[in-house]
């Protein structure tokens, strides 16, 4: 194998050893409806334009509370219930990434570590010695860093609020109606109680006319 080769195989094993190691920054995942909004706003500015959520729809949006006028600007001319697919083309993001950009819609759970993964590959861009951008998660990514983190000093804190709102939305879109099925879970909890504390009743009454008759 010539010297060329195996130091590019090597590369390649050791970006992934890498990605596979570097260990991932731990966070509480908002649910609350204000920070989901906010990565609404952060996910369509900043990743919208190469990234699809073929999975959500504007409607979604629109239940979420976004208003009117703010999704008329985001979908343009597509209907209400039409997918939130990227602005560029696919042929053209190959062109310029070598692959199309993966969908968003079920990336938190797409990924091993999960929204963890995704908010720590979102902080995890550097610049290297040579003034080339790299990602300490995924060293292999052609994505820019589009929130700007690398070299960010003062602004950090704000960049990492904007990653964690930006995985609060991907977190709801990955299982929109997750709090939903909680909600309807505490009305089943209820009725079975309810539902055992009247056949407990009636289960004293039966038993106490048989001890009657006997």
């Amino acid at each position: 194998m010539k010297a060329w080769l195996q130091a590019a195989v090597l590369c390649c094993f050791s970006a992934q050893a890498w990605a596979a190691d570097m260990a991932l920054e731990k966070i509480e995942v908002s649910t609350e409806l204000v920070a989901i909004e906010r990565g609404v706003d952060a996910m369509m500015n900043d990743c919208h334009s190469c990234h699809s959520m073929k999975y959500i729809k504007y409607r979604d949006l629109a239940g979420l509370g976004i208003g009117k006028q703010k999704l008329d600007a985001w979908r343009g001319d597509q209907p209400v219930d039409a997918p939130l697919l990227a602005q560029i083309a696919e042929n053209d993001a190959v062109q310029a990434y070598g692959k199309a950009p993966p969908d968003l819609s079920l990336m938190v759970q797409a990924r091993d570590g999960g929204a963890d993964y995704v908010y720590s590959y979102l902080v995890g861009y550097y610049v290297t010695p040579e003034g080339m951008p790299g990602n300490h998660v995924y060293p292999a990514t052609r994505m820019p860093d589009v929130l700007g983190i690398a070299g960010a000093t003062a602004q950090r804190g704000e960049i990492q609020g904007r990653a964690r709102d930006i995985v609060s939305f991907l977190s709801w879109a990955a299982d929109p109606h997750q709090a939903e099925r909680i909600r309807l879970g505490y009305y089943v909890i209820a009725y079975l109680l309810v539902l055992t504390t009247l056949l407990y009743a009636v289960k004293r009454q039966i038993w106490a006319r048989l001890n009657r008759v006997e």
